[in-house]
């Protein structure tokens, strides 16, 4: 399973997941994750998948760059 960290609130990660958010259990979370990371469940654990969050991240800004192109 595959998401996206949208934020932390207290001591939960809200993780999109196929278009919906779900509160998850920091204790469920890698401590390397960060907001925006796009992570993968691995044996009950979200961990961060850095080659995917690299490519989204590439994506957005091309999509930016696209917007403010003058």
């Amino acid at each position: 399973m595959r998401g996206i960290v949208d934020r932390f609130e207290g001591d939960f990660a809200v993780i999109e997941i196929d278009g919906q958010t779900h509160d998850v259990p920091m204790s469920a979370v890698d401590a390397s994750v960060s907001v925006g990371d796009v992570v993968t469940l691995v044996e009950g654990v979200w961990k961060p998948d850095h080659t995917e969050t690299k490519d989204r991240e590439k994506q957005i800004k091309k999509l930016m760059d696209d917007v403010w192109e003058d």
